[in-house]
């Protein structure tokens, strides 16, 4: 039963993350948007809440795919900003959104860190 519950809680949450997401940025970052970028990395949403003790492989493709797609500062500036509204309405921990880079053995171009403002 208490298993049942996370996973109704981690629905809902994705659920929540996903329309605050449509409806506070839908614009346009260079062929991505943000509502996009958030729908791809939805397998991840298990380990960043703190369910799953590591990202399964569905994460880590997700992960690598919306790496390519940051391709310019502006980019990478726009899909920051998306992560960083986004990601506390779902109940997404920090620490863990830190480790998906080494732990799915994908390089990006700046840390994953919700404190780094990009707006410089």
């Amino acid at each position: 039963m208490e298993g049942k519950m996370k996973v109704m809680m981690g629905l809902w949450g994705f659920g929540l993350l996903f329309f605050l997401v449509m409806f506070s940025s839908g614009k346009t970052v260079h062929g991505i948007t943000c509502s996009e970028a958030v729908a791809a990395l939805q397998p991840c949403f298990s380990f960043l809440s703190g369910t799953d003790q590591l990202p399964n492989a569905p994460c880590c493709m997700a992960v690598q795919a919306v790496n390519k797609e940051a391709t310019t500062k502006e980019i990478r500036k726009q899909l920051c900003e998306c992560f960083k509204q986004a990601g506390p309405a779902a109940g997404v921990k920090p620490e863990k959104a830190k480790k998906i880079p080494d732990l799915c053995h994908v390089q990006v171009p700046v840390p994953i860190d919700p404190s780094i403002d990009f707006s410089k």
